[in-house]
């Protein structure tokens, strides 16, 4: 996969990163319209409340507990095995805050994101690779040096700790590695939407710009999901499904759990069990 393109004369020369190297392979792009590719980050996007075409899981809007200033949740990185055969694939598992609908409507949305996660991806050959990352739109993502693979139980947390100031947490809770990373510049976040997601990301390079393919993923369980400090209060309104470029559901949450803390997200599946607690 080619790797994103390094924006020359962006805000990126003055992130001061601990334990990070860039660049990913791909872009976290905010969310496409149904039937429509994503958007590349920097662009804004609206879409319909119950799907999209590169995000599924949560978005929670502005009404429901914003403005948000901070976010965390805990998953196990999910093995990622090709789903159709010489095929290269490509997801990312992450929490994020902006990029999402600020109406019920959809029609207006938030084109800010800071967000941070990890890559699960497939080489078109069968072989799967893994790997951390964090990104505010529109400088190119960031890798994070720790190691990352299939079965690691991974805490993400994002927070502003001064105006315009976000300090970005990753850590392996299996292995002990964190990476962290701390602007040294402002970031003027709309605090409107906050996300818990699985994504199909955005790739840019030289054979041209489009959304990636899904891999199999099985089922990634989300869950002690925060905002603000507490609950994130998760809701099925909140729910988004991926579809295909066809509209075909290809991954789908489940309800929340009795807590509103954790949901399933299940990849090639139109239903999801959620957990029990």
């Amino acid at each position: 996969m080619i790797r994103r393109l390094l924006i020359a004369g962006t805000a990126a020369g003055a992130l001061a990163l601990a334990g990070a190297t860039a660049l990913p392979a791909q872009a976290h792009a905010l969310p496409g319209l149904p039937g429509l590719p994503g958007l590349p980050v920097g662009h804004t996007a609206t879409f319909a409340t119950s799907q999209s075409t590169n995000w599924s899981g949560y978005s929670e809007p502005l009404t429901q507990s914003g403005p948000y200033q901070s976010i965390s949740a805990t998953w196990t990185v999910p093995t990622a095995t090709q789903h159709t055969a010489g095929q290269a694939e490509s997801s990312a598992t992450w929490v994020g805050i902006g990029g999402g609908c600020i109406t019920s409507d959809c029609l207006v949305g938030d084109s800010t994101l800071v967000q941070a996660g990890t890559e699960q991806d497939v080489s078109a050959g069968g072989t799967a690779s893994y790997y951390a990352w964090w990104e505010i739109v529109p400088v190119p993502s960031i890798r994070f040096s720790m190691p990352v693979t299939a079965g690691d139980v991974i805490s993400a947390s994002l927070t502003q700790t001064a105006p315009e100031v976000w300090n970005i947490v990753l850590t392996d809770l299996t292995t002990g590695h964190t990476g962290t990373a701390t602007q040294t510049i402002p970031y003027p976040s709309d605090y409107t939407t906050a996300e818990f997601i699985e994504e199909t990301p955005l790739s840019v390079g030289t054979s041209g710009t489009g959304l990636t393919n899904l891999p199999n993923l099985g089922t990634v369980g989300f869950s002690n999901a925060k905002v603000n400090g507490g609950p994130a209060g998760l809701v099925p309104a909140d729910e988004m499904q991926l579809t295909d470029s066809n509209g075909n559901v290809i991954a789908t949450p489940s309800a929340p759990d009795p807590t509103g803390t954790a949901f399933n997200d299940c990849t090639w599946a139109t239903t999801c069990a959620a957990p029990l607690s």
